[in-house]
């Protein structure tokens, strides 16, 4: 017998504009400000970004909402601008939280008050417009990122300037979006189409692992994403791996980073941990340290803030790049 359904009908939805942001437009990071940060891996992380680049390889950044919320976008743009990035691809809330600084220049709500509440997520204006986003991708047969990247151009969105969703469909770079449901605010949303938006993100998957069947020589870094980026990554260099052994190719020399706070530094990152250390659960370790880069590949781990980090690489990939 069929089970019975939540009814989103009657849901009360306020307005984006009775909800405090905890994270604004003033609050972007300058990305013509140098940023100094000594750490043994950031110069070879840099080095192999211009030596992927030099061979035409994929250079491709997961990047998880804590690296939206802490004003970083205008630094992956100017990346983005100046060729040293191929692919960005983000998870559903990073996703959101671009679109949101886009439409109204603020995101990043205060989960305890308004859990408390009954009304986090639940906020009209913002969620309605990207589920219209989807909608169109749906019907236009596009990617869930390009759909959202259109929108903001067509709509003339008045903080698109920073948004990387938008620049990356200004300047024709794929920036894929990959959701999980039940995980981000806007499917909360009485207008949110579940079979749209599973269209729209696998339509980002099959971009995402076509751009990883040119690894070989690249590099994957992830930021911030402790599941999607890791679990994404893995299923779609299993695909192309796939496709290139049929062909007597490889997908094995390659670099693969890691910035989270997680305190590993010091650990052998290069073999996966054992099965009672609850380390082993930290997905980016076993996956995307270990396993995937064992037939040749490289790894590295930072433990930092993604504020500090991604500014300090993108500083040192500029300098070494007039070296």
């Amino acid at each position: 017998m069929p089970f019975k359904l939540f009814d989103r009908s009657r849901l009360k939805l306020k307005s984006i504009t009775e909800r405090i942001p905890d994270f604004t437009q003033k609050n972007m990071i300058d990305p013509d400000v140098p940023v100094l940060l000594n750490h043994p891996s950031l110069d070879i992380l840099a080095d192999r970004v211009l030596n992927a680049q030099k061979q035409k390889s994929t250079v491709l950044w997961m990047i998880g909402a804590s690296v939206i919320h802490n004003g970083i976008s205008p630094v992956l743009v100017k990346l983005m601008e100046e060729n040293y990035v191929t692919h960005y691809a983000l998870n559903g809330a990073a996703a959101f939280q671009d679109f949101e600084l886009a439409m109204v220049g603020g995101t990043l709500e205060n989960f305890a008050r308004y859990t408390s509440q009954g009304q986090f997520g639940l906020w009209t204006d913002t969620g309605e417009k990207f589920n219209s986003a989807i909608k169109e991708g749906f019907h236009n047969r596009t990617g869930l990122g390009e759909a959202v990247g259109k929108m903001i151009d067509r709509e003339n969105f008045p903080y698109r300037k920073n948004s990387l969703l938008w620049n990356a469909y200004k300047l024709g770079v794929p920036a894929t979006v990959h959701i999980v449901f039940g995980c981000d605010v806007y499917q909360e949303l009485p207008d949110f189409d579940g079979a749209a938006a599973g269209a729209t993100s696998y339509t980002d998957f099959l971009i995402y692992t076509q751009s990883i069947m040119n690894l070989e020589g690249g590099c994957f870094y992830n930021f911030g994403s402790q599941t999607v980026g890791p679990e994404v990554y893995l299923k779609a260099l299993a695909m192309s791996r796939n496709i290139k052994h049929r062909n007597n190719e490889k997908i094995a020399h390659f670099t693969t980073s890691v910035v989270d706070v997680l305190p590993l530094e010091g650990q052998d990152i290069h073999e996966a941990p054992q099965k009672n250390d609850p380390r082993y659960y930290f997905r980016p370790w076993k996956t995307i340290l270990a396993r995937t880069v064992a037939d040749g590949g490289e790894s590295y781990y930072i433990a930092g803030e993604n504020k500090e980090i991604i500014p300090a690489l993108a500083h040192k990939i500029r300098k070494n790049t007039a070296l």
